[in-house]
Protein backbone atom coordinates (compact mmCIF):
# COMPACT_ATOMS: atom_id res chain seq x y z
CA UNK A 1 0.00 0.00 0.00
CA UNK A 2 1.53 3.76 -1.08
CA UNK A 3 1.64 5.94 1.72
CA UNK A 4 2.60 9.00 -0.83
CA UNK A 5 1.84 9.13 -4.19
CA UNK A 6 3.40 12.01 -6.43
CA UNK A 7 1.79 12.77 -9.66
CA UNK A 8 4.15 15.37 -12.52
CA UNK A 9 5.27 17.70 -9.78
CA UNK A 10 6.43 20.41 -11.12
CA UNK A 11 8.24 23.73 -9.72
CA UNK A 12 10.11 26.62 -11.16
CA UNK A 13 12.46 29.50 -9.92
CA UNK A 14 12.69 32.40 -12.02
CA UNK A 15 12.15 30.57 -15.07
CA UNK A 16 14.99 27.45 -14.17
CA UNK A 17 12.70 24.00 -13.41
CA UNK A 18 13.65 22.93 -10.11
CA UNK A 19 11.27 19.86 -9.88
CA UNK A 20 10.17 18.74 -13.22
CA UNK A 21 7.27 16.33 -13.60
CA UNK A 22 8.14 14.21 -10.61
CA UNK A 23 6.27 10.74 -10.53
CA UNK A 24 6.75 9.23 -6.99
CA UNK A 25 5.04 6.33 -5.15
CA UNK A 26 6.35 5.72 -1.64
CA UNK A 27 5.04 2.27 0.26
CA UNK A 28 4.00 2.40 3.51
CA UNK A 29 6.66 0.88 5.60
CA UNK A 30 9.47 1.53 3.30
CA UNK A 31 12.73 3.56 4.11
CA UNK A 32 12.67 5.02 0.97
CA UNK A 33 15.99 7.36 -0.11
CA UNK A 34 15.96 10.23 -2.41
CA UNK A 35 19.34 10.76 -4.04
CA UNK A 36 21.19 13.17 -6.60
CA UNK A 37 23.70 15.64 -6.82
CA UNK A 38 24.26 19.03 -5.43
CA UNK A 39 21.33 21.40 -7.43
CA UNK A 40 19.35 17.73 -8.53
CA UNK A 41 15.98 19.63 -6.88
CA UNK A 42 15.67 17.16 -3.57
CA UNK A 43 15.06 19.64 -0.91
CA UNK A 44 13.11 21.82 -2.93
CA UNK A 45 10.96 18.44 -3.47
CA UNK A 46 10.79 18.03 0.06
CA UNK A 47 9.00 21.40 0.43
CA UNK A 48 6.91 20.82 -1.84
CA UNK A 49 6.20 17.38 -0.74
CA UNK A 50 6.03 19.05 2.88
CA UNK A 51 4.19 22.23 1.96
CA UNK A 52 6.72 25.08 2.04
CA UNK A 53 6.39 25.92 -1.33
CA UNK A 54 3.33 25.96 -3.58
CA UNK A 55 3.57 23.14 -6.57
CA UNK A 56 3.49 25.39 -10.62
CA UNK A 57 1.38 21.72 -11.30
CA UNK A 58 0.75 18.12 -10.20
CA UNK A 59 -0.86 16.64 -7.44
CA UNK A 60 0.40 15.02 -4.21
CA UNK A 61 -1.66 12.35 -2.36
CA UNK A 62 -1.43 11.26 1.24
CA UNK A 63 -2.61 8.52 2.40
CA UNK A 64 -4.79 8.33 -0.69
CA UNK A 65 -5.83 11.98 -0.08
CA UNK A 66 -5.11 15.04 -1.86
CA UNK A 67 -2.90 17.39 0.15
CA UNK A 68 -1.53 18.91 -2.62
CA UNK A 69 -3.35 22.54 -1.58
CA UNK A 70 -2.69 21.98 2.38
CA UNK A 71 -0.39 23.88 4.34
CA UNK A 72 1.80 22.81 6.20
CA UNK A 73 0.49 22.57 9.33
CA UNK A 74 -2.49 20.69 7.92
CA UNK A 75 -0.26 17.90 6.54
CA UNK A 76 1.20 17.77 9.95
CA UNK A 77 -1.63 16.97 11.78
CA UNK A 78 -2.56 14.32 9.07
CA UNK A 79 0.62 12.60 9.92
CA UNK A 80 3.01 13.66 7.97
CA UNK A 81 6.60 15.00 9.78
CA UNK A 82 9.62 16.99 8.48
CA UNK A 83 13.30 18.16 9.60
CA UNK A 84 15.22 20.30 7.43
CA UNK A 85 18.93 19.98 6.38
CA UNK A 86 19.52 23.43 8.52
CA UNK A 87 18.73 22.13 12.32
CA UNK A 88 15.66 23.28 13.35
CA UNK A 89 14.70 23.45 17.10
CA UNK A 90 14.64 26.59 20.15
CA UNK A 91 17.66 26.92 20.71
CA UNK A 92 16.94 29.24 24.05
CA UNK A 93 14.74 26.64 25.22
CA UNK A 94 16.17 23.13 26.73
CA UNK A 95 16.07 19.74 25.65
CA UNK A 96 13.64 18.62 27.78
CA UNK A 97 11.02 22.24 26.82
CA UNK A 98 11.95 21.33 23.35
CA UNK A 99 10.21 18.11 23.23
CA UNK A 100 7.52 19.08 25.81
CA UNK A 101 6.55 22.07 23.68
CA UNK A 102 5.41 20.49 20.64
CA UNK A 103 3.69 17.64 22.61
CA UNK A 104 1.39 20.32 24.40
CA UNK A 105 0.96 21.73 20.98
CA UNK A 106 0.15 18.54 19.06
CA UNK A 107 -1.87 17.50 21.94
CA UNK A 108 -3.95 20.94 22.37
CA UNK A 109 -2.49 21.14 25.58
CA UNK A 110 -1.80 24.47 27.48
CA UNK A 111 -0.88 25.84 30.74
CA UNK A 112 -3.74 27.23 33.05
CA UNK A 113 -3.43 29.01 36.31
CA UNK A 114 -3.51 24.87 37.96
CA UNK A 115 -1.49 23.60 36.02
CA UNK A 116 2.21 22.78 36.40
CA UNK A 117 4.14 22.92 33.79
CA UNK A 118 7.28 20.54 35.07
CA UNK A 119 4.37 17.75 34.63
CA UNK A 120 2.10 18.45 31.22
CA UNK A 121 3.46 15.84 29.16
CA UNK A 122 6.22 14.68 30.95
CA UNK A 123 6.11 10.79 30.28
CA UNK A 124 5.84 11.48 26.39
CA UNK A 125 8.60 13.76 26.37
CA UNK A 126 10.96 11.46 28.54
CA UNK A 127 10.40 8.54 26.15
CA UNK A 128 11.11 10.57 23.09
CA UNK A 129 14.27 11.64 24.57
CA UNK A 130 15.03 7.90 25.55
CA UNK A 131 14.20 6.58 21.51
CA UNK A 132 16.81 10.09 20.44
CA UNK A 133 19.56 9.46 23.58
CA UNK A 134 19.13 12.88 24.80
CA UNK A 135 17.84 11.64 28.20
CA UNK A 136 20.94 12.62 30.18
CA UNK A 137 20.93 16.22 28.29
CA UNK A 138 16.96 16.82 29.35
CA UNK A 139 17.72 20.40 31.21
CA UNK A 140 20.72 21.54 28.74
CA UNK A 141 20.45 24.45 26.36
CA UNK A 142 19.24 23.56 23.03
CA UNK A 143 21.59 26.01 21.55
CA UNK A 144 24.81 24.61 22.66
CA UNK A 145 24.58 20.92 21.86
CA UNK A 146 26.63 19.87 19.33
CA UNK A 147 25.73 19.29 15.82
CA UNK A 148 25.27 15.22 16.15
CA UNK A 149 22.99 16.09 19.53
CA UNK A 150 21.14 19.12 17.86
CA UNK A 151 20.18 16.98 14.63
CA UNK A 152 19.30 14.19 17.40
CA UNK A 153 16.62 17.01 19.47
CA UNK A 154 14.96 17.58 16.01
CA UNK A 155 14.65 14.54 14.77
CA UNK A 156 12.61 14.21 18.62
CA UNK A 157 10.92 17.62 17.76
CA UNK A 158 9.13 15.40 14.92
CA UNK A 159 8.63 12.17 16.43
CA UNK A 160 6.39 14.87 19.37
CA UNK A 161 3.72 15.13 16.18
CA UNK A 162 3.27 11.45 15.69
CA UNK A 163 3.90 10.95 12.18
CA UNK A 164 3.30 8.70 10.20
CA UNK A 165 5.59 9.64 7.11
CA UNK A 166 9.18 10.73 7.84
CA UNK A 167 10.56 13.06 5.89
CA UNK A 168 13.81 13.29 6.83
CA UNK A 169 16.11 15.95 4.80
CA UNK A 170 20.02 15.05 4.56
CA UNK A 171 19.83 13.74 8.29
CA UNK A 172 23.31 13.06 9.05
CA UNK A 173 24.70 16.23 7.03
CA UNK A 174 27.70 17.73 9.28
CA UNK A 175 28.10 14.53 11.24
CA UNK A 176 31.60 12.25 12.18
CA UNK A 177 31.29 9.15 10.85
CA UNK A 178 30.43 7.40 14.10
CA UNK A 179 27.40 9.57 14.43
CA UNK A 180 26.35 8.95 11.42
CA UNK A 181 26.09 5.04 12.01
CA UNK A 182 24.69 5.76 14.77
CA UNK A 183 22.20 7.98 13.35
CA UNK A 184 21.46 5.01 10.97
CA UNK A 185 20.62 2.28 13.59
CA UNK A 186 18.70 4.99 15.20
CA UNK A 187 16.13 5.73 12.00
CA UNK A 188 16.45 2.35 11.88
CA UNK A 189 15.44 1.40 15.64
CA UNK A 190 12.75 4.25 15.48
CA UNK A 191 11.17 3.18 12.05
CA UNK A 192 10.15 -0.50 13.61
CA UNK A 193 9.14 0.46 16.99
CA UNK A 194 6.71 3.09 15.71
CA UNK A 195 5.93 1.50 12.89
CA UNK A 196 7.24 4.70 10.42
CA UNK A 197 7.52 5.42 6.96
CA UNK A 198 10.79 7.26 6.36
CA UNK A 199 11.49 8.98 3.22
CA UNK A 200 14.98 11.11 3.28
CA UNK A 201 17.73 12.65 1.17
CA UNK A 202 21.46 12.32 1.69
CA UNK A 203 24.38 13.01 0.09
CA UNK A 204 26.60 9.90 2.07
CA UNK A 205 26.04 6.98 -0.37
CA UNK A 206 27.54 4.26 2.43
CA UNK A 207 24.79 5.40 4.29
CA UNK A 208 21.99 5.14 2.11
CA UNK A 209 22.76 1.52 0.83
CA UNK A 210 23.38 0.31 4.40
CA UNK A 211 19.42 1.79 5.36
CA UNK A 212 16.95 2.10 2.19
CA UNK A 213 15.05 -0.85 0.77
CA UNK A 214 14.09 1.59 -2.18
CA UNK A 215 16.14 4.37 -4.19
CA UNK A 216 14.63 7.23 -6.40
CA UNK A 217 17.53 9.01 -8.02
CA UNK A 218 17.12 12.73 -8.99
CA UNK A 219 19.05 14.34 -11.50
CA UNK A 220 17.77 18.76 -12.69
CA UNK A 221 14.23 17.93 -11.41
CA UNK A 222 13.77 14.79 -13.20
CA UNK A 223 14.03 11.18 -11.79
CA UNK A 224 16.11 9.34 -13.92
CA UNK A 225 16.36 6.03 -11.88
CA UNK A 226 14.20 4.17 -9.20
CA UNK A 227 14.15 0.88 -7.33
CA UNK A 228 15.62 -1.43 -4.89
CA UNK A 229 19.59 -0.71 -4.00
CA UNK A 230 20.94 -3.37 -6.05
CA UNK A 231 19.87 -1.85 -9.41
CA UNK A 232 20.64 1.49 -8.77
CA UNK A 233 24.00 0.25 -7.54
CA UNK A 234 24.43 -0.85 -11.32
CA UNK A 235 22.63 1.98 -13.22
CA UNK A 236 24.99 3.30 -15.78
CA UNK A 237 22.96 6.62 -15.75
CA UNK A 238 23.29 6.89 -12.00
CA UNK A 239 27.10 5.43 -12.12
CA UNK A 240 27.67 8.52 -14.51
CA UNK A 241 26.06 11.17 -12.35
CA UNK A 242 28.06 10.22 -9.37
CA UNK A 243 31.50 9.54 -11.16
CA UNK A 244 34.34 11.45 -9.75
CA UNK A 245 32.37 12.09 -6.69
CA UNK A 246 34.23 10.76 -3.55
CA UNK A 247 32.11 11.83 -1.59
CA UNK A 248 29.25 10.08 -3.37
CA UNK A 249 30.93 6.57 -4.65
CA UNK A 250 28.34 3.73 -4.98
CA UNK A 251 29.37 1.54 -2.23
Amino acid sequence: MEILEVKGLTKSFGGVMAVAGVDLHVREGDIHSIIGPNGAGKSTLFNLLSGYHPSDGGEVFFKGRDITGFSPQKRVKMGMGRSFQVTNIFPKLTVFENIQAVILYTRGKGLTLFSDARRLGREDTEKILAMVGLEDKLGEPAGILAAGDRKRLELGIVLATRPDLLLLDEPTCGMSPVETSNTIELIRKIAKERSLTVLFTEHKMDMVFSIASRITVLNFGTIIAAGEPDKIRGNDKVKQIYFGDDRCSLK
